[in-house]
């Protein structure tokens, strides 16, 4: 294997661990909840959990921060580094934290530490792991190599999904009630160690060793990039929430509005997020051929078209082949953001604040879009107008279109190639 190969895949197997990890406390909710928070309710208690989860999600922004900085200054091995190591913290955390039953207020003071950490770790992640993986191709295949970011994020996810149903088929409820639910945490704090010892060998990119010696800040991105902060963050803003409105959200969806069963809807998800993550790569190369741009103006054009026919179709359809082939077409739309969008923010920045201008803005935008996308559809439908939210999707997509069809596509006019 190569030595960039070696670093890509490097690269890319860290993320999928630390997705894992990220993923696996949503998996998991409804077996530890009990355990962190007092006895009494089962929704309060999972009211509880979730509002952790929450504090985890808001956290992102500032690990993207000060991630950020420390991979632009220190390397981006030592980004991807540090973000592998917190994120191992706090799955371990979880696991072996006793509950609330043994030492009281300390076990849900201790889960939101746990989770903290990985809200740092996860917000830091997202801007070393794409700038890394975007240094480290070459220009012919940048796109490609770049995309399997998001091919990681939705593995991560798939396989917290599959530890939970291979749990729940070899052990008894009682069993994971009690203290099954740890072995998941476990894992991801075994497996992200065995990635802290892959990322310390990891080569460092030309790029960061060719950097000028400005440094990088909060306020130098602002005073000096403006222009690409704002960009970075509505380009974000549309991609983002049609993410989470059709990968995250719609099982969700497909449960409460079109009236599957929730294993239905489970097996539906499962099966379309699989051929998503499998659509990355081709979209990502296509990109290396016809450039960033077109793809992502595609999105942007049928995501305005499309996004409002195919909720209102899911709405009545009874067949989960025909609901999983609309969701796949909604994938597949999404597909023009996600496969190119890390290596598009790559591309604007110059290496001494590279890591910081991805991961940031980023952050941002997909905290106030894609965090509150289901909050956002649940309101919504509470308040008897459902279809308030796909207009919603269509209105957010629609102000990033604007943003793709007037910038510069960054495969022909890429800070990376300059480097």
């Amino acid at each position: 294997m190569s030595p960039r190969l070696k670093s890509i895949v490097g690269g890319s197997t860290g993320n999928l661990v630390e997705w894992y990890d990220w993923y696996a406390y949503a998996a998991f909710t409804l077996y530890f909840a009990p355990h962190f928070f007092p006895a009494g309710d089962r929704t309060a208690q999972l009211l509880s959990a979730a509002v952790v989860f929450a504090v985890g999600f808001v956290m992102r922004p500032i690990g993207a921060w000060m991630m950020g900085i420390y991979a632009d200054r220190r390397g981006r091995k030592a980004g991807l580094t540090l973000s592998v190591t917190l994120m191992c913290a706090g799955s371990l955390l979880i696991a072996v934290t006793p509950g609330y039953e043994t030492i009281g207020v300390f076990a849900p003071a201790l889960l939101v530490l746990a989770r903290l950490m990985q809200g740092l770790s996860v917000g830091g992640e997202y801007g070393a792991s794409a700038t890394y993986l975007s240094e480290m191709a070459g220009k012919k295949h940048r796109g490609f190599f770049s995309s399997f970011q998001y091919v990681t994020l939705i593995a991560g996810q798939l396989v917290a999904l599959a530890v939970l149903l291979v749990l729940q088929s070899v052990m008894s409820e009682a069993a994971l009630d009690a203290w099954g639910w740890r072995i998941p945490f476990a894992i991801g704090g075994v497996l992200a160690i065995a990635v802290f010892y892959i990322r310390r060998g990891l080569a460092e990119t030309e790029s960061f060793a060719n950097r000028t010696a400005e440094k990088s800040s909060f306020l130098a991105l602002l005073t000096r990039h403006p222009r690409e902060t704002i960009t970075v963050m509505l380009l974000t803003a549309g991609g983002t929430l049609a993410f989470y409105a059709y990968s995250i959200y719609m099982q969700k969806f497909l449960v409460n509005t079109s009236g599957f069963s929730r294993e239905t809807a489970s097996r539906i998800s499962a099966a379309t997020l699989f051929g998503f993550m499998c659509l990355q790569p081709a979209v990502g190369a296509l990109s290396d051929r016809v450039g960033r741009k077109p793809l992502m103006v595609s999105f942007g054009v049928l995501g305005v078209l499309a996004t409002y026919p195919i909720f209102v179709t899911l709405e009545s359809v009874r067949d989960p082949l025909m609901a999983g082939l609309l969701v796949m077409g909604a994938l597949v739309i999404v597909s023009g953001y996600s496969a190119i969008s890390g290596v598009v923010k790559a591309e604007m920045f110059p290496a001494h604040i590279r890591a910081l201008g991805v991961a940031l803005p980023y952050a941002i935008a997909n905290t106030i879009f894609g965090g509150t996308a289901e909050l956002v559809a649940l309101k919504f439908k509470d308040a008897g107008w459902e279809r308030g939210f796909y207009w919603y999707v269509t209105a957010m997509i629609g102000v990033s279109l604007i943003v793709y069809l007037r910038m510069r596509d960054t495969r022909d006019h890429s800070r990376i190639v300059e480097d």
